[in-house]
């Protein structure tokens, strides 16, 4: 539990960059951004494909299927949808939809378990999450005191109902990749990494083309492909697609073998965490009281999750050697 529980730490130190991204690029269509980053991933993968070259041919038809649509949905899209949102309504909005994850990924995790040993009773995972949520309320509602009201009304609404979009994205994104893994644990974390980042370079090379299509139908006043600042825009892509993506996908991968899927929901606070940290950076700012006390209550409810899914656990093992016993 305590490897899988750096590697969530590790995974979310990582993807929190993916909050900044969008407003370092502020003048780049979310999409681009969305493209450029996985295009970014699906070459940086081709390295170690070669490396991992005899597993990855070891790899069945429904691997890489199941590769194709985590690739689609819980990359390009989620992120087209996250940054789109992000640049319509500011950060802070977003964030505090994106930031409700780690609540509804446990709920519909421990609903609909992949296995029957990943569920636990309600009664003990109802706490954990009781105090995450009000840790998110608590940071979300600082963050939005730094909404600028620049943008109408309607940019926070479609944003807003593009996050949402995100949201079911995410939510969806973990559960199925976390099942995938446990129903075929002699896949590697790094090998799926790489195969979803080979997956994903099809996918992001057809949407590039499409949206160069359609910018240059419309008469678009987007600079395709590189945009207004090249230099910028292929350096941030490029870390990235190391960093955000094949890193952090490897990372979460490992966390989703060594622990239930309920907990590792959970344990996605930490991406919100480090997307708060890097806000704070970027500001030069540093937090308020509210958003220190959402901190401690989102870390006192990640610790309260462990302890439960352990006691969980022990009591299991028990009941399995008292019917040994009899």
């Amino acid at each position: 539990m305590l490897i899988g529980l750096l590697c969530a730490l590790g995974a979310g130190l990582m993807w929190g960059l993916v909050f900044v991204a969008p407003l370092m690029l502020g003048d780049y269509p979310g999409l681009m951004l969305s493209f450029g980053r996985y295009l970014g991933f699906g070459l940086i993968a081709l390295v170690p494909a070669y490396f991992d070259r005899r597993r990855i041919a070891a790899l069945t038809r429904t691997d890489w299927i199941a590769a194709l649509k985590l690739a689609l949905v819980g990359n390009i899209l989620y992120y087209a949808a996250l940054a789109t949102a992000i640049q319509l309504a500011d950060a802070p909005l977003p964030a505090m939809l994106i930031g409700t994850l780690p609540v509804i990924i446990s709920i519909f995790s421990n609903w609909a378990p992949g296995h029957p040993s990943e569920a636990i009773a309600w009664r003990r995972l109802a706490p954990s999450l009781v105090i995450i949520f009000g840790g998110l309320m608590l940071v979300n509602a600082s963050e939005l005191a730094h909404l600028d009201g620049s943008r109408s009304l309607r940019d926070y609404a479609l944003g807003c109902c593009i996050a949402l979009g995100a949201l079911a994205a995410w939510t969806w994104y973990p559960i199925m990749n976390a099942r995938h893994m446990k129903q075929h644990p002699h896949i590697r974390s790094s090998t799926w990494s790489t195969v979803q980042g080979l997956a994903t370079l099809p996918l992001a090379l057809t949407g590039l083309a499409g949206y160069g299509a359609v910018n240059a139908v419309s008469g678009g006043s987007y600079d395709f492909p590189l945009g207004p600042r090249p230099l910028q825009f292929i350096g941030l892509m490029l870390v990235l697609g190391l960093c955000a993506s094949w890193l952090g996908t490897m990372l979460w991968n490992k966390a989703s073998q060594k622990l239930p899927t309920s907990l590792a929901g959970q344990l996605i606070v930490f991406e919100t965490l480090s997307a708060l940290l890097y806000a704070f950076i970027w500001r030069g700012t540093v937090p308020n009281v509210p958003v220190v006390a959402g901190i401690v209550l989102l870390c006192i409810g990640v610790m309260l999750g462990m302890r439960a899914f352990q006691q969980a656990g022990h009591g299991a093992a028990a009941e399995v050697e008292e019917v040994a016993a009899g």
